[in-house]
């Protein structure tokens, strides 16, 4: 099934995915070594680590700085992205695909989204869900707009480009061997280290295999 969507062609995009990595500033690292700390201290042996929209690396560049002894691997489908994720050696894997194409090869301690899943058609969320569920062999971490309801938000003019919903409760209704370990939420007026409003939710998986 082909599952290249509108939302798709607009991220890779050069108008449109590129012009985002332009807004990705450096600054945001220690924001994100913040961010990355509090939820990593609810977490043990964590030594593989798979981010689903990369971008340009900048919250696994936060990670690397926490877990310097563990491995990464990316999956973004803006092709300029990629090349700047090029640029951080310690990468095991890139995969410049869809989330949709990608196929794990391996399983990994931690698979996470952050503000990505609010950019998916969410007719094919259940796909992306799977993906990161399949990935992860324990913890899966989920970082975007929450709203208990599913609702869509205009985009910088644009329609159909973001979605805000209770991303981690459907994944826990979907697969039931999902514990919540953790939540929280980052204030984009924090006076020190400050976030988009983001809202994570740190899950673990019971059955391991």
């Amino acid at each position: 099934m082909d599952y290249k969507t509108e939302q798709e062609k607009f991220w890779s995009s050069k108008e449109w995915g590129d012009e985002y990595i332009k807004r990705n500033s450096y600054y945001r690292v220690k924001n994100n070594i913040h961010f990355f700390s509090k939820i990593l201290q609810r977490t043990s042996n964590i030594k593989s680590v798979l981010e689903f929209g990369a971008n340009i690396g900048l919250n696994i560049i936060g990670l690397k700085q926490l877990l310097p002894d563990a491995s990464y691997s990316a999956i973004e489908i803006n092709k300029n992205a990629c090349t700047e994720l090029e640029q951080l050696n310690f990468l095991d894997k890139i995969y410049n695909q869809s989330l949709f194409d990608f196929e794990p090869a391996k399983k990994y301690n931690l698979t996470f989204t952050k503000v990505v899943l609010i950019h998916i058609n969410p007719k094919y969320l259940d796909v992306v869900y799977k993906k990161l569920y399949e990935s992860s062999n324990k913890y899966i971490l989920i970082a975007e707009y929450y709203n208990p309801t599913p609702v869509e938000i205009n985009y910088r003019g644009h329609e159909g480009k973001l979605f805000k919903r209770d991303f981690a409760g459907e994944m826990m209704d979907k697969y039931s061997d999902l514990k919540l370990v953790d939540y929280g939420f980052s204030y984009h007026r924090d006076n020190n280290f400050h976030q988009d409003d983001i809202t994570w939710f740190l899950l673990e998986k019971q059955n391991i295999k």
